[in-house]
């Protein structure tokens, strides 16, 4: 696990809690067949860095399965388990982090073993990550009720359908309270930044991710690079072609008769199809989508927030300021200050 000696070391500073050799962030990963290696090392990297950039264990992480046989990703390629299930129910072992990567064929991995030990671990206060589709998994267990989520977009849409409660983002990642979901594959570098900044501080996840050459962790909040409307291309065709016309007029907003016109829709249609799919109205949806993009541009771009409000198609300051508010809880100019400095475009 040691970092070869080619990385410059800096001075950890700015570290909000003071990790040292004997106090490291014990990670365990949890892997089941077919599971995304380039998520596996995307996630584990910068962990890897972080404690050589540091010239300290920080960091601690190991392998888990089910049993103690090799699980075999997507690639074919196996990996073998330092340790079970079995044994991190029963250990005393400090753990802190318990991350979770599933395969494609999620939604038939969900076992009685496995909803007992996510159970367990929750009740026992660990802090878990899902990456990529094992949102499911975490879904299946009843953990997510009324929770903010995220998984890849692959899955979008089958996930709304099959289950009600957690509130389904198009984001790259979500942390909420105790529980972290992820688009998985890329993303899964900006989660592992976001924990390294939190826990070792700002100048080390601004160093990692330029060792790693990347231009800064993206936020969370950034939408998955999937294809637009993608999350409803199994619920309705025209639902598509109107989340399509908005998206494709953000900054030129239309109105609700031309998007339905566009879409081949009467307006009553569009609005009876986005109230029973979307769970709110055509116009309702349309205003998140351009302030979703707005604090996009905020986090991402140094953009004057004047001409992030024209780019969003809103004319008045103070109207932008008003709405952005109530959809995001914050004003644009507290968005903006908050955004870290090692925040950036990311990769990709």
């Amino acid at each position: 696990m040691n970092a070869p000696a080619t990385i410059q070391a800096v001075n950890p500073t700015e570290r909000p809690n003071d990790l040292s050799l004997d106090q490291p962030l014990n990670i365990a990963v949890l892997v089941l067949p077919g599971f995304s290696h380039l998520a596996l090392h995307a996630y584990l990297e910068p962990f890897r860095i972080a404690n050589a950039l540091a010239k300290a264990s920080l960091f601690r992480w190991q392998i888990a399965g089910l049993d103690n046989k090799a699980v075999y990703g997507a690639n074919n390629i196996a990996i073998s388990v330092d340790v079970t299930t079995e044994t991190l129910s029963a250990t005393n072992a400090h753990l802190n982090q318990l991350v979770i990567i599933a395969g494609e064929q999620v939604d038939q991995q969900h076992t009685p073993q496995l909803h007992a030990f996510l159970r367990r671990m929750a009740r026992r206060g660990i802090f878990i990550s899902a990456l990529g589709t094992a949102t499911w998994l975490l879904a299946e267990t009843g953990l997510l009720a009324d929770t903010p989520c995220t998984i890849h977009w692959s899955r979008l849409a089958a996930f709304s359908e099959v289950f009600r409660k957690p509130r389904i983002r198009e984001t790259l990642f979500v942390k909420d309270g105790q529980y972290s979901t992820c688009a998985g594959e890329l993303a899964a570098f900006d989660l592992a930044v976001d924990l390294i900044a939190s826990q070792a501080g700002v100048t080390i996840a601004q160093e990692v991710c330029r060792h790693a050459i990347v231009d800064g962790q993206r936020s969370g909040s950034n939408r998955q690079t999937a294809p637009s409307g993608l999350s409803y291309a199994n619920v309705s065709e025209k639902l598509v072609a109107a989340v399509q016309t908005m998206e494709a007029n953000l900054d030129n907003p239309l109105s609700m008769d031309v998007v339905a016109k566009r879409a081949g829709l009467s307006r009553r249609q569009l609005e009876r199809l986005f109230l029973t799919h979307v769970g709110v109205s055509p116009a309702k949806h349309y205003l998140k989508m351009r302030l979703d993009h707005a604090k996009r541009l905020i986090e991402g771009t140094r953009m004057p927030l004047i001409d992030v409000a024209i780019a969003c198609g809103f004319i008045s300051s103070s109207h932008f300021s008003k709405c952005f508010k109530v959809i995001h809880g914050k004003t644009p100019q507290q968005c903006r200050m908050e955004v870290p400095a090692w925040v950036g475009p990311g990769l990709g």
